[in-house]
């Protein structure tokens, strides 16, 4: 049967709603964006573990301690579960932190940026976590089955996330004026950077038609970043602070928050390594998995002595 047959075929599953699993047969292109979506995804669960848990020894009691010590934990293992997904695609695992580590693979630009008070850990619990839920949501309901599951999994973990990023922003909001303004302060930081998440505007995002009729994305990058706006925004109300985006308004007849315009300039020179912690990420996590080194040895001997034990019984 042709390849043209076949990808008909493989179209008309799409189409009609089914969902496509490992050994189902699938066109290169599609499982090369899965790889390069899901690779790209897990190396930021990675990375944005560094940004959080340079607070883990300052958390303010033992309650946030815990707190951030468990979230921290929860974005390791998301990684795991996305590298997890992206191997039943044919790739190494080994090979993908390789190309993280020393290679050119991308994560979310969100994570190259630095938290400069205990405040931005509650701001990226409500902001960062709050942005990726909004994705991953749709990302759950993908035509990939294994990335599917895995979002499903993820999100159930990030709603914590951003509630328990949302509790530390209102205990702030509602503090002493000095905890007030370290607040408002990490908002005025994180906003943008917040809404550059969901990639940049439709008419310049070279994949996102492919991805849309294979329904892998089921929502464009500019209506996820809409639907986050207008989340966001009632929850910055509520709690007294202001965003800042002096455009902001209510469009009451299109039941939309109107925002302003975003320095896309500011985006694509973080996505080239000219954002604020790009050396600083990559170096502490090249430290970390070489300091690691023996603990990965001693367990591939571990299981090597194992199964010679087994062998011999």
């Amino acid at each position: 049967m042709s390849d043209i047959i076949l990808d008909k075929q493989f179209e008309d599953r799409i189409e009609a709603g089914e969902v496509i699993e490992p050994k189902d047969r699938m066109p290169e292109k599609y499982k090369k964006q899965l790889v390069r979506m899901i690779s790209q995804h897990a190396h930021s669960e990675i990375v944005g573990m560094l940004p959080e848990g340079n607070w883990i020894t300052r958390a303010p009691s033992l309650r946030r301690k815990m707190g951030l010590l468990a979230k921290v934990q929860d974005e390791a293992g998301h990684g795991l579960y996305l590298y997890s997904a992206a191997e039943t695609l044919g790739v190494d695992r080994q090979e993908l932190l390789e190309q993280l580590l020393y290679g050119n693979a991308k994560y979310s630009s969100i994570f190259n940026y630095p938290t400069l008070s205990w405040a931005d850990v509650g701001v990226i619990g409500w902001l960062v976590d709050g942005a990726a839920i909004v994705n991953q949501t749709m990302l759950a309901k993908c035509s990939y089955g294994p990335y599917a599951r895995a979002n499903l999994r993820i999100c159930k973990e990030e709603n914590f996330h951003k509630k328990q990023g949302f509790e530390i922003v209102a205990t702030l909001a509602d503090g002493t004026p000095a905890q007030r303004k370290m607040v408002q302060d990490a908002v005025n930081r994180w906003w943008w950077p917040s809404l550059m998440m969901f990639g940049p505007p439709d008419d310049d995002s070279p994949n996102s038609p492919q991805l849309m009729r294979w329904k892998v994305k089921l929502k464009s990058n500019d209506e996820l970043r809409q639907r986050f706006v207008d989340l966001t925004v009632p929850q910055a109300i509520a709690v007294n602070i202001t965003l800042p985006d002096p455009e902001l308004k209510l469009n009451e007849e299109a039941g939309h928050w109107e925002f302003g315009k975003i320095d896309w300039n500011e985006f694509f020179d973080v996505i080239k390594g000219k954002g604020h912690m790009n050396q600083e990420r990559m170096n502490a996590r090249r430290k970390a998995h070489e300091d690691g080194a023996w603990v990965r040895e001693a367990a591939l001997a571990y299981a090597g002595k194992q199964k010679s034990v087994a062998e011999i019984a």
